[in-house]
């Protein structure tokens, strides 16, 4: 269940709470547009545990790189990832399906179906407000990323409605 991931977000990310506020973030728009784009539960849950886990190879790219660069997390999540979600009740299609996206969510030429889509329009609405992107930048993230009409109406009341 979700809230097992949660748990286990918490202590993988041994109590850094910005890290485990950020994964939060990413869950909760990522839901609210899972929501809103009307996907099934399979496909709600997909999005919900990828958000959750989505920069979960941080920790070992710190360590293994010293670097947290989107590149080592993409390298290091998948395996990390998948340990945990062979705990859940997670079927191996959508174990395969989560590694993937946390395997490529810094790779745009690689979304491939609505789930990797929310799930980089989730990211990046969080990463705006995180890493103080400014309007030029965001307008261009807005053309060229945001695809789901309330992914496009969250960021434009959150930063574009000025």
């Amino acid at each position: 269940m979700i809230h097992n991931c949660l748990q286990f977000i918490i202590g993988y990310f041994n109590k850094d709470m910005a890290r485990i506020h950020h994964a939060m973030k990413v869950y909760t728009y990522a839901c609210a547009i899972a929501r809103a784009e009307n996907l099934s539960e399979y496909h709600y849950n997909t999005i919900a545990y990828t958000a959750l886990l989505h920069d979960i190879g941080i920790v070992v790219a710190e360590k293994k790189y010293n670097s947290c660069a989107g590149k080592y997390q993409e390298i290091e999540g998948p395996s990390v990832a998948r340990s945990f979600l062979e705990t859940t009740n997670c079927s191996s299609q959508q174990i395969d399906r989560i590694c993937y996206i946390i395997g490529h969510h810094h790779t745009y030429s690689a979304i491939d179906d609505i789930d990797f889509q929310i799930l980089v329009e989730a990211d990046f609405l969080v990463n705006i407000f995180e890493e103080h992107i400014q309007l030029p930048a965001i307008e261009n993230i807005s053309k060229t990323y945001f695809k789901t009409e309330f992914g496009k109406q969250l960021l434009t009341q959150l930063y574009l409605n000025i």
